[in-house]
């Protein structure tokens, strides 16, 4: 695989949380977003019974992959986050109207956010995680909804939940079980613990391999 260290680090992706994530971190990335169509990816995969968290590790591969092929010299980060509850899989409302739609589905209720990540270089797949968190949401009503919907502007469109937990959105919610990172879409603490296992960030005195386990009830990781 080669020294890591001085290879560029590319975040397959437009979302500017998880960029601010990285960069918060102290870590370095350029940003380049895949072209790939993910509906058009996501239908056969929904077709063959593919679960939620199976359609994001899917995904996020696709997309790293997508960006590796672009950007050879790089370590590409790609990921995805789908929100599921119970069969039912649920994307970023296309409008208003839709966010709306969502929350009424989604009060009184607990939904999962299954986030992936994977790193590719060369265009080959080096390691793949998936993390998980339950959101119970309060009950809602439709007035709630609306002054919420009115407040929290356009931006809720970005989220596939009508929500972004580091604002307006953590009062819709009544409990929840998973990291911060999970829930914007970048397991960030596993991700890390890989780049240093790789030699692609300074790991300081103790240089941990990338993560191989079957993952726990938080989350699944392992080696391509």
């Amino acid at each position: 695989m080669g020294d890591l260290s001085k290879v560029p680090l590319v975040l397959a992706s437009g979302s500017v949380h998880r960029a601010k994530l990285l960069a918060d971190a102290g870590i370095a990335v350029e940003t380049l977003r895949s072209a790939l169509d993910e509906r058009a990816l996501e239908a056969p995969l929904l077709e063959s019974g593919a679960d939620a968290e199976d359609v994001a590790l899917v995904l996020a591969e696709a997309k790293a992959l997508d960006v590796s092929a672009r950007r050879p010299d790089a370590l590409v980060i790609g990921c995805d986050q789908t929100l599921s509850l119970g069969d039912r899989l649920f994307h970023k409302p296309a409008d208003m109207a839709e966010a709306r739609a969502t929350l009424l589905a989604l009060a009184g209720r607990t939904h999962r956010l299954n986030s992936a990540v994977v790193l590719a270089r060369e265009g080959a797949v080096l390691w793949r995680h998936v993390s998980i968190a339950d959101m119970t949401m309060r009950p809602l009503d439709p007035g709630f909804i609306g002054r919420y919907l009115a407040r929290a502007g356009e931006g809720v469109l970005s989220s596939v939940g009508a929500y972004q937990i580091e604002g307006l959105g953590v009062q819709l919610m009544e409990r929840i079980e998973g990291d911060h990172f999970t829930i914007v879409g970048l397991p960030l603490l596993p991700l890390l613990e890989t780049l240093r296992g790789l030699g692609a960030i300074d790991g300081g005195a103790s240089h941990a391999r990338p993560a191989d386990d079957a993952g726990d009830a938080a989350g699944r990781d392992g080696d391509a």
